[in-house]
């Protein structure tokens, strides 16, 4: 069983690209189970086809200590396996909580059978600091990959990132599986990344180009592989499923200080007046 947490600047698109990721790993016949880390608790909706998933702690709030996994799991498309670690109530608590409480559940439920061949961990923001980044501090997943753009802050943030894996390299057990391109149609955006994963000592593993119909698809609550399977972009997260699942390059990043990603951006026109 592969763990995997995707982790990547606020909004760049992880939800998304972790979901039409795991349709083309699901296609592909992997059993895979997404634990989502998002006090939203969105990142299963289209898988879902839009069910709203009762989160781990809404439940608990709820129901007490008494829950069975049933409660909290739901079964999507391509058998995917959701689950919704959720959130306190607004302005109360740490949010971070909530995924230690729900990784801690699903292990006592029993959710990680013999059987799964990845967990997906969709990780909020940016934040690699406490509760949020309890999948890499406590060896819950073993692969980290973030999803970058061409942008600079999408960048500060992947290499903000990259010092939170070289942190815990050694008591988790993290290694950076590669930087994957959610294209923003920046100029020159893929020989950039490019670039900047070469200096972390990692890989781009796959650019994603950008396309109206992930919206469109994301409109009719579901994957791009289920609402489109014929189309070119249901083939480019094809190829990042098989991307993906054909690795084998897991390094300890080298983070870089600002001034030398100041000039990686301004090498690519980034920071040009």
């Amino acid at each position: 069983m592969r763990q995997v947490a995707i982790y990547g600047k606020g909004g760049i698109g992880k939800s998304t690209t972790t979901q039409n990721l795991t349709a083309g790993l699901g296609e592909m016949g992997k059993n895979i189970m997404i634990v989502g880390c998002d006090p939203k608790a969105d990142s299963t909706r289209l898988v879902l086809h839009g069910l709203a998933q009762k989160s781990v702690l809404d439940t608990l709030r709820e129901e007490g200590e008494e829950v069975e996994l049933e409660n909290i799991m739901k079964t999507g498309a391509f058998g995917i396996r959701c689950v919704e670690s959720g959130g306190p109530e607004p302005g109360v608590g740490c949010a971070g909580r909530g995924i230690i409480t729900s990784i801690n559940m699903l292990e006592q439920l029993g959710a990680y059978t013999d059987d799964l061949d990845y967990v997906f961990y969709d990780v909020l923001g940016d934040v690699v600091c406490g509760g949020f980044a309890m999948p890499i501090r406590e060896g819950k997943a073993q692969e980290i990959y973030i999803v970058a753009s061409g942008e600079m802050m999408a960048l500060y943030a992947a290499n903000n990132i990259s010092k939170g894996i070289q942190k815990y390299a050694n008591t988790g057990g993290c290694r950076l599986g590669g930087i994957i391109c959610n294209s923003r149609k920046v100029d020159g955006e893929k020989e950039l990344l490019e670039a900047f994963a070469k200096e972390l000592g990692s890989q781009l593993i796959y650019f994603v180009p950008r396309e109206n119909l992930v919206q469109r698809a994301e409109i009719n609550k579901k994957t791009v592989i289920d609402f489109a399977p014929s189309e070119p972009q249901a083939d480019a997260y094809r190829g990042l499923a098989r991307a993906i699942d054909g690795n084998e390059m897991f390094v300890v990043p080298k983070p870089m200080v600002q001034d030398r990603l100041e000039e990686i951006l301004m090498e690519h026109g980034l920071m040009d007046i």
